[in-house]
């Protein structure tokens, strides 16, 4: 595999071996030895998650709280999304930044995200299933989120406003302005 490191300390891409000839392509998404080896981390996935939405939809930026904070291993198995990643940790040279990054079923590009990071994504075309591996246990009462819009983020999500869709909670989160960050 391939990593491609990124301004965000520990937020890194990466890029499987593609094995591919006339009857289509193999590659492995997920390696544990390879994963360890690669960036220097052994990590235990203990639950996969995929969800799959149509053009314009904006899931984020969400987090988990400690002790329940989570990191991820997120790709696209159809469709294409920006995926965006903003740094909560508090002690981080990056704080308040986030790096974004497009991930397609045509690139198989993968976006590890250390724990302390928001998350969220844009679905650019017109249909996606986003797939996850995280490293903790989903925790309702650890819920977290800043907004997706937000004015001192700036963030380009690649599609026009009036064609963005957003659950009813994504509309009412904090600005990071006004947010007390629990991460280190």
């Amino acid at each position: 595999m391939n990593i491609i490191n990124t301004d965000i300390e520990g937020l890194i891409i990466i890029e499987p071996k593609i094995f591919g000839d006339s009857r289509g392509y193999f590659f492995e998404s997920y390696n544990a030895n390879d994963f360890a080896a690669s960036t220097g981390r052994a990590i235990t996935f203990v639950q996969d998650n995929e969800s799959k939405s149509t053009y314009g939809v904006v899931r984020g930026l969400h987090f988990q709280t400690p002790p329940y904070a989570q990191s991820k291993l997120v790709r696209v198995v159809s469709g294409m999304v920006l995926d965006v990643a903003v740094d909560l940790r508090r002690s981080s040279p990056t704080y308040g930044r986030y790096a974004a990054v497009v991930l397609s079923a045509d690139s198989h590009r993968q976006l590890f995200l250390p724990k302390g990071l928001a998350h969220g994504f844009a679905v650019l075309s017109q249909e996606a299933v986003f797939q996850y591996k995280c490293d903790e246990f989903y925790h309702p009462e650890a819920e977290g989120a800043i907004a997706w819009d937000d004015p001192t983020l700036a963030i380009d999500w690649q599609l026009p406003k009036a064609d963005v869709k957003l659950s009813e909670k994504d509309k009412n989160h904090p600005l990071l302005k006004n947010f007390i960050t629990p991460f280190e």
